[in-house]
């Protein structure tokens, strides 16, 4: 009678009788299952196929085996008895995770604090550009004529505006401008005065000023000349930094003031041109453990904030006006009227 053969890999049957020394072809090894491979530890085929895996043939020859092998002994997890204690047991550990404190009330300093003048710092690579900017004024000379007649082809001094001057009738066109100035923060660009917002440059350069006037074809040099310049800012944990981004600014003519909750900038920068720009800032800083930065290509203002949490923006948004409601103001002076007539009344029956 034909018996099973146990030896992996194999499966047949087999006569205990005709059992000879090289009747079976197993594995000797044990079936390994790494990273969707498959075989056996006792040879080096591998395959991704379970099917396969099941027909590889076996390494070794031997005699077949009969007897059925031993079950894997499973654990015993009722061994013990269950005392009343034990069901009041927690069956992991307790990891006590508490939320942080609220933060107590918080009010926000007055805006007409004194300001404080900031320290500042002068990098050297600043200094060593505005020796070279004064050596280059010494030895140029400048020979600029300019007349009182506008030339053709003169582009307007207006910013956002694109018109040039292109004869009498230029005199007479409306203006369209930007009363404000440029903001470049996080790939948006906007300007100040309308805030339309766009990613692309072109798209924001072709922007139609929000502001109608007239076109100003040449500045009179009046000596330091406001202009406006692209700034920045970012936040860590402790700090808020706002990047001006002026080049070759002068050190004894800068300076930054601030308060707790407003910042005064003034940069004088390329000689004549000048940056001024007050901002009300959103959250809470600490004066005195802030720092200016000057540095060849931009001023870094770095604010240490007096509590360690995310601004939502630079700037505190002016709160709306409360609008007056209508017909209160007329109904104040029909009855102060009617009051002056009933005087009157009084008046004339004496």
């Amino acid at each position: 009678m034909s018996v099973l053969c146990y030896n992996k890999g194999c499966g047949q049957r087999f006569e205990p009788d005709d059992n000879l020394d090289e009747a079976c072809t197993f594995h000797p090894g044990v079936p390994v299952f790494h990273d969707a491979l498959k075989g056996w530890s006792c040879c080096k085929r591998r395959t991704t196929d379970f099917s396969d895996f099941l027909s590889i043939e076996g390494c070794t020859k031997g005699p077949h085996n009969k007897e059925k092998p031993p079950e894997p002994v499973k654990p015993d997890v009722s061994s013990g008895e269950k005392t009343d204690g034990d069901d009041q047991k927690p069956k992991f550990s307790e990891f006590i995770i508490s939320a942080p404190k609220p933060l107590g009330a918080f009010t926000r300093p007055s805006a007409d604090e004194p300001t404080v003048r900031l320290e500042h710092k002068v990098s050297t690579s600043l200094r060593q550009a505005l020796e070279k900017l004064q050596l280059a004024d010494k030895t140029a000379v400048v020979a600029e004529e300019e007349g009182d007649e506008v030339r053709v082809g003169t582009s307007c001094k207006n910013r956002g505006c694109t018109k040039t001057f292109a004869g009498a009738a230029s005199l007479a066109e409306v203006c369209s401008y930007h009363s404000g100035f440029p903001i470049f923060h996080e790939g948006m660009k906007y300007w100040t005065c309308c805030k339309k917002r766009t990613s692309d440059f072109n798209t924001f350069l072709a922007q139609e000023g929000c502001v109608k006037g007239t076109h100003t074809w040449r500045k009179a040099d009046t000596g330091k000349t406001v202009v406006p310049c692209r700034f920045d800012w970012h936040q860590t944990g402790s700090q808020v930094i706002v990047s001006i981004y002026s080049r070759n600014s002068v050190p004894e003519l800068s300076y930054v003031e601030a308060n707790s909750t407003t910042l005064d900038i003034h940069v004088i920068f390329e000689g004549k041109k000048e940056f001024a720009q007050k901002i009300s800032l959103w959250g809470v800083v600490d004066p005195s453990r802030s720092l200016v930065n000057m540095m060849a290509a931009k001023v870094e203002i770095s604010l240490k904030k007096s509590e360690p949490m995310n601004w939502a923006r630079l700037d505190l948004p002016r709160p709306p006006a409360t609008p007056t409601p209508a017909g209160k103001g007329e109904s104040e002076e029909e009855e102060d009227s009617d009051d002056d007539d009933e005087e009157e009344e009084e008046e004339e029956d004496q």
